[in-house]
Order: structure tokens, then sequence, then C-alpha cells
């Protein structure tokens, strides 16, 4: 073969050989679309006619202790046009939205942009909301109307409802949405979430190309949250809630003081859980925030205890032998000690008062003598014997407070204890801050020798702490608390018959006393607390604090409120029954 002849080949050979290698490239993409590739296509091709949706789960309910539904779920009725398939709507179609229009009070004929998304609905098979949360009279009138149209659909889901609004809002709390769901945001809605919340199922749909359903299948069924039962009664917390002064600021605990459940609470000011159910705007959030509706006043806001506090500096006197109950002392008004003079509430002076009387008449004389005598350390101890200063360990976050001792002011403030500081810590004030939810657990103790876990789910376990302070000083400390309301400052709470009560009044000082006209922040906040029965019904612990009250007698004011209208309650349900 010649040389030219030779050349043909040696281009037939190459162009064959890239032939047979584009072959085999080919072959190999086959084989890896085919073999490797093959489930990852089944898959998208499952979703061009499949589509997987979630089925909410029904929010479990919470129950007061009786029983009585306090948060619960409504169902909402949506009313949706459903597409058809075809390209246009017809005469008759348009006919039936004008009859719809006139039931839901709705603008829908003559609003060009609906009817836009209307016929985009109707020619890809999909749905669009006509209107949303009917009524139930609606819900009828288009039942009854509309029951052979296949265009008109109804759709019925859960919402979660609060029937008593602002009733116990610190306790239940709220839900947010968080992008298509709700969670909860504060109170027992959140910290149950897990349990309220239930599992979500699922539905797999099957679809055409043009977008209409062909089938339904449910892969997994929704599974309801659990309801929860609180220890709240529905109907004193109704009653604590009318009693506390409606412009005020504060809180009011009802307890057990012999399990710690917590039969009724309140916090001013609060709100309506169920306006969080729709989107707010900034503005309306913002506004809800100007006066801490959020704060539960009762577990996680600090306040002097004032005269409250003299029960543990009686206590810690008289189990250190610095006083007996027959000790007396001459109130001329007030004490000189050091360069400063510390004054008694009246200031023309007492006169001469047992140790029982100061508590009666919340004179501070006496505690000033006894604080030159014992030592800070000695009362931050009693205190907390109490249960002060620390958590009660309640479900709710809550704050720890502060007792004050020598450590903690060289800790917090770089500084020695002055004995000086001593006299204003014996009479609640100084450094000193409390819980309410404390000082509820604190009178509690008295009256039962333990202290208690407050508890607010009916299936918390009861738990117990002994108080370590003697039989003697309780029995003196119950004695003085039934002065108090027999002939000492809360007098005018005796004139209310069949009542059993010891209680205890108090002012505590926010600022300096010549501060007190500058201004609502300035003013003292007042407390109240009570061990109280009436006739044979189990004892209450019963706690108020007023923020910043405009007058001295409006904590006392609002208990006489209560004792009126439980004792109408109680009177009422035994009349009842007997009938």
């Amino acid at each position: 073969m010649t040389h030219s002849a030779q050349i043909p080949q040696r281009k037939l050979n190459i162009i064959f050989l890239v032939f047979i290698g584009l072959t085999l490239l080919l072959l190999s993409r086959l084989l890896y679309l085919q073999i490797h590739l093959s489930e990852t296509f089944y898959k998208k091709s499952r979703k061009n006619f499949l589509r997987i949706e979630k089925i909410a789960p029904t929010r479990g309910n919470i129950l007061d202790a009786q029983g009585k539904l306090i948060a619960t779920n409504r169902p909402i009725h949506d009313i949706f046009w459903q597409g058809t398939g075809n390209t246009r709507l017809s005469a008759e179609k348009l006919k039936t939205l004008k009859s719809l229009e006139k039931i839901i009070d709705k603008n829908i004929t003559e609003d060009k942009t609906i009817i836009e998304k209307i016929k985009h609905a109707e020619k890809h098979n999909k749905k669009f909301l006509l209107a949303s949360e009917i009524t139930f009279e609606q819900l009828s009138k288009i039942e009854e109307k509309f029951s052979n149209q296949n265009t008109i659909t109804i759709s019925t889901s859960f919402k979660r409802f609060y029937p008593y609004q602002f009733c116990s809002s610190h306790i239940l709390g709220y839900l947010g949405r968080i992008v298509s769901e709700t969670q909860g945001k504060m109170g027992l809605e959140k910290m149950l979430e897990e349990t309220l919340k239930g599992k979500s199922g699922s539905i797999l749909t099957t679809i055409n190309s043009l977008g209409k359903r062909l089938s339904e299948q449910t892969i997994e069924s929704a599974l309801p949250g659990k309801d929860i039962q609180i220890t709240l009664h529905l109907e004193l917390q109704k009653i604590v809630e009318k009693i506390f002064p409606q412009d005020a600021t504060g809180t009011c605990i009802l307890m057990d003081p012999s399990d710690g459940s917590i039969l009724a609470l309140v916090s001013r000011p609060n709100f309506d859980p169920n306006i969080f159910l729709s989107p707010i705007s900034k503005k309306e959030w913002e506004n809800l925030q100007e006066n801490h509706p959020f704060l539960n006043r009762a577990f996680s806001a600090c306040y002097p205890p004032g005269s409250i506090f003299k029960l543990v500096t009686i206590s810690a006197a008289l189990e250190k032998n610095i006083i007996t109950p027959d000790t007396t002392c001459d109130c001329k008004g007030y004490i000189r000690f050091g360069r400063r003079k510390y004054l008694c509430h009246k200031h023309d002076g007492h006169g001469v008062l047992t140790v029982s009387q100061t508590l009666e008449q919340s004179c501070n004389i006496l505690f000033y003598d006894i604080a030159q005598k014992i030592d800070i350390d000695t009362l931050a101890d009693y205190a907390y014997r109490f249960g002060l200063g620390q958590k009660t360990n309640v479900i709710f976050p809550e704050k720890s407070g502060i007792i004050p001792s020598k450590k903690w002011k060289l800790e917090h403030k770089g500084e020695r204890w002055w004995k000086g500081e001593t006299l204003s810590a014996s009479i609640g004030q100084s450094f000193l801050a409390v819980t309410p939810i404390q000082v509820a657990s604190m009178i509690s103790s008295i009256f039962t020798g333990y202290i208690v876990k407050p508890r607010v789910l009916t299936q918390e376990p009861i738990v117990k702490k002994d108080l370590e302070i003697s039989s003697e000083t309780l029995e003196f400390l119950k004695q003085s608390m039934q002065k108090v309301v027999t002939q000492g400052t809360g007098k005018n709470l005796s004139k209310i018959k069949d009542f059993e009560i010891y209680a205890k009044t108090s002012t505590a000082q926010t600022s300096a006393l010549h501060k007190r006209k500058l201004g609502e922040i300035y003013r003292e906040h007042r407390w109240f607390v009570a061990h109280l029965s009436y006739k044979n019904n189990k004892p209450l612990t019963f706690v108020i604090l007023i923020e910043h009250a405009q007058n001295a007698s409006s904590a006392k004011n609002a208990a006489k409120r209560f004792l009126i209208t439980y004792k109408n309650f109680i009177d009422k349900k035994n009349s009842n029954v007997a009938s």
C-alpha cells in the first residue's frame, strides 16, 4: 500500500476510536443516570403529582381545679372558592358569588383584584380564601344554600380561645406565631408547650398536571395535646380580679396554706391573651409594653416588705432572748441613734407598749431597740428560715429577692455594714427586697409550722420543709396578728362577722419621706397579709400588694372587699347546696 493510501485509513481509525470513546462515555452517563440517580429522579417525579400536607393537632385544654375550661379551642370556619379547571368564570358562577357576598357581607364581584384571583384559582384548580372566621349564623346559611356547590368549600380548624379574657392571664400566658404554627410564649402555655401542643399528622394528596386534587390518604393521624388541670379556682379568681383596684398596679395571691395550692392570683396591669392570636401592629405592641403588663409581679418583682418583716425581727429577738413577751417600750415618736433621728409612723408617740402591742399598732421604736442589740447576720438567718430571700421553687420564673448581711454588702456594695442600717432593716426597709409569693409562704408557715412549696398544677407533689422556729414563738406571732384585727391597724375588718382573721399591715417606703409629694413613683407600697377562715371553711392565706398606693388604706380596703365578696360567695354556695 502506498503512503498516500495509508493517510485516509489512519483518519478512519481515529474517527472510529473517537466514536467508540463517545459511545462508551454516553453509555456510562446513561448507566449513572439509570442506576445511581434512579432513586433521586423517582422522588422528584413523585413530587410532580404528590403533595404531603401537615395536619395541625388540637392544643390541650387548661382546666381550673373544678374542671372548668379557662383555656380551650374554638372552631374556626373559613370559606374558599375551589377552582374547577375552567378558563373563565361562567355566568352561573358569578351568580353564586353574588349570592355569597350578601351572606358574608363582603364585596367580591365588584373588586377586580379579588375577581382576578378567583379566575386564577378557577383556571388552575386551586383554592382561594373568600372569608375567614365566619359566624355560626353565616355558616348555617352557606351550608343551607350551597350544599350542592362544589365551588364553595368550608374549611374548619381550631383556634386557641381564652373565654375569660384578662382573667388569670399571668398564669395562662399566651401564644405567639412561629411561621405557620403557634407556640407558647409565656406562662403555662410556654412552660408546658410539649404537653399541650400534641403531635402533627400528615396527608398525602395526589394531584394532576392541572393542580386538581385526585385523592387524599392519611399517612399519620394528628395526636391532640394533653389537657392540664391547675389549682386555680375560677370563682375565687373572679373575686380577686374584682376586688383589686382597677387602676392600681400590684398583685394579690390567695393560697391554701396547708398544701401550697395557689387558688387565685392577680398581677396588674394584665392583658387579654386572645389579642395575640391574630397579628398585632408594632404600635399596638409598643403600647402594651408601657406599663409592663407581662411582668408577673407575684413571682418576678421584688419589694421592700416594710412592717411584715417585723414578724421576723420579733421571732429572732424572742428566740435569742433579747426580749421576752412581757418586754415593754416607751414610744415617744422617735429615737436617736448616732446623729440621726429614727421615727415611728406616729410622730407624737404611742406611749408605753408591750411587744404584742407594737405589732398591733405597727410601732417602730421597739424594733430600733432590738436592732441595737442584734447582729444583721442573725436577722438574715431568721429571714431565711421563713423562706425570704430565696426562690420558692414554684414552676414559674421567679426572683430570689435580697436579704442583706455583712457579706452581701461587702460583695455587692464594697462597703462594711453599719449598725444604723440594722435599724432600718429591723422594720423591713434598708436593702431588703422580697417577692409576694415568698411573703405568702412565710405567712402560711406561721400557722402550719412548715414552709410549703407553692403549687400551680394539681399533679405537682406537695413539698414541705420544717420551719425552724419554736412553737412558743409561732403562738406569740399568731396572737399578735389576731390583735392587729381586733384592736390594731386592721381593726375595721373585725366588723365582718364569722371570720377568724390573723393579719399584718405594712407600709413600705420607696424613697425619702420628703419626696412623697413629687409624684406617684415616690409614694409608698401598701401591703396587707392575712391568714383567714370563714365559718368551717378551709383557711386561706391572703396577700395583697399595691404599688405606690394613693392612700394608706388602699390595701386594707381591698382586703375588706374580698372578705365581703368571699362571704357572700360561700353563703350563696351553701344555700344552693342546701336547696
